[in-house]
């Protein structure tokens, strides 16, 4: 018997095959090979189109398939990037780009609604600003396509329109609705205040239920395409950073993840609901949460991170692979010798107050400075804005002492892992899971055939642990006092 897993982000879709009596990945894939597009109409915008993630989907789901017959699959799970808006019309067709989850282009809409709605109003009920959130998109697009909003029948996350085409039903999730500030933690439903307020007709919002659970069943086409028996449930559907947490085990109060992929996101479970008066980080439902058991999700997403990583690579490590990156950035002492890398170039960040400050380098010293310093200056830069982050975090009671992470993505340069342990103090503890992954656990449970939290993370394997480095915490520590003192001085310029 076997589970799939899912997982669509910006830059790729990986889809993986687990067998449920082992818990092992048994085949997976990744499509395409090099990142995924994303579109950027005008500086700040980000969108990709539903069709592209579709057609990696099934690349990935035929991959697989090929390796081993897709019959006995019981189970489907699907994680996805966060926050996106995709509209579809009555035929179920999207009528325009997904806009993603980095598109700054809805900031202003979310901030005229936080003073419209009330800064309170919003904090005791969506625990968050509306920010750039989907439902902001979804009045952008409202305000500045109205000929698209007319026809639009339903909008929903990403993940969803994945199950929608696995299946045939619209539907989303509780943890979703929170996830497009579409839901009321004081009233525990739907938020429609929000959704009156910009002028979202209810219909458009798809019915919500649990992450955990089964929510609809593949249709004769998904047999027709993979094989796969119509009727298959699927059981479990995340967005991807409560994805990685549940891949980790964090499900109950005091546990943190952390991954750093495009990018950077801290994320605590607390069984207690609290906002950030600036919404610098959010709060939204976990993948657990339940009226009589309530668990939330506080996150820190940063969206400049790997991204930062990659860019570097594409545009001045040209030759080198990240394996190698990593090693160079090891060859330079701690502090980068006074090269400061800012990565905040992916549209506006939450941690700024949603403000869009730009990447860039400083200090450079032409006759000293090489790419090596480069590489370790973005890997410090880097952890400098997650230390700049959990400091936010720390002041919703989330006191980061251990961190779990996947092997994987920035967690595998040493001086990334060392650096980051060093600033915050924590033990950092490597597992053996990823998204995809997780995502065909949470199918396995979601469907029954995991019958608690023991047996669905049984073959969870930590790989080690990262300590912090004594002898690099002077260098650090001088190097993110400047680095703040940089970004407070650019903040104070936007």
């Amino acid at each position: 018997m076997k589970t799939l897993g899912i997982d669509m982000g910006s830059s790729s879709v990986k889809v993986s095959l687990m067998d449920v009596e082992t818990g092992r990945c048994i085949a997976s894939s990744t499509n395409p090979s090099v990142e995924m597009p994303i579109d950027a109409p005008q500086s700040g915008w980000a969108e990709q189109d539903p069709e592209m993630w579709w057609r990696y989907i099934c690349d990935g789901i035929r991959a697989v398939g090929a390796e081993h017959p897709l019959a006995d699959v019981a189970a489907i799970g699907i994680t996805y990037q966060m926050h996106g808006l995709v509209a579809i019309d009555k035929a179920g067709e999207p009528l325009r780009k997904a806009i993603i989850w980095c598109d700054s282009r809805a900031v202003a809409t979310g901030a005229e609604a936080l003073e419209a709605l009330g800064p309170q109003r919003c904090l005791k009920h969506l625990l968050n600003s509306p920010g750039n959130f989907t439902a902001s998109k979804a009045a952008w697009v409202r305000k500045n396509e109205p000929e698209i909003f007319a026809k639009i029948d339903k909008f929903m996350l990403p993940g969803d329109y994945a199950a929608y085409r696995l299946t045939g039903e619209i539907s989303t999730t509780e943890s979703g609705l929170s996830e497009q500030i579409l839901w009321d933690f004081a009233e525990n439903r739907r938020a429609d205040f929000v959704a009156d307020y910009y002028g979202i007709p209810h219909s458009m919002i798809p019915q919500a239920g649990v992450s955990i659970g089964i929510r609809s069943r593949t249709n004769a086409e998904t047999e027709r395409l993979f094989g796969i028996p119509a009727g298959t449930p699927v059981s479990y559907r995340a967005g991807d950073q409560p994805n990685n947490a549940f891949s980790l085990n964090v499900l109950e109060k005091g546990e943190i993840a952390a991954t750093g992929g495009t990018s950077g996101v801290v994320y605590g479970v607390s069984d207690t609901p609290k906002a950030d008066p600036q919404s610098r980080v959010n709060t939204f439902l976990h993948v657990n949460h339940s009226a009589a058991a309530p668990r939330y999700g506080i996150l820190l997403c940063i969206n400049g991170t790997g991204i930062m990583n990659s860019w570097l690579r594409r545009n001045i490590a040209r030759s080198m692979s990240y394996d190698e990156m990593n090693q160079a950035a090891a060859s330079v002492p701690a502090g980068s010798d006074g090269l400061l890398s800012i990565p905040f170039g992916n549209g506006a960040e939450r941690v700024l107050g949603n403000r869009y400050t730009g990447a860039s380098f400083s200090g450079i010293d032409l006759n000293r400075h090489t790419t090596a310093h480069m590489i370790r200056s973005v890997h410090e830069g880097i952890a400098y804005s997650f230390r700049y982050g959990i400091d936010i975090m720390r002041q919703t009671g989330l006191v980061p002492n251990v961190i779990r992470a996947g092997r994987a993505n920035l967690f595998l340069s040493p001086v990334f892992r060392e650096t980051l342990a060093t600033l915050t103090g924590a033990e950092i503890e490597l597992f053996n899971t990823d998204g995809a992954l997780g995502a065909a656990r949470g199918a396995a449970l979601g469907a029954g055939l995991y019958s608690s939290r023991e047996q669905t993370f049984a073959s969870l394997e930590k790989l080690g642990s990262v300590r912090p480095v004594p002898e690099w915490k002077e260098a650090l520590e001088q190097g993110y006092a400047e680095w703040k003192a940089e970004v407070e001085s650019r903040l104070s310029r936007h």
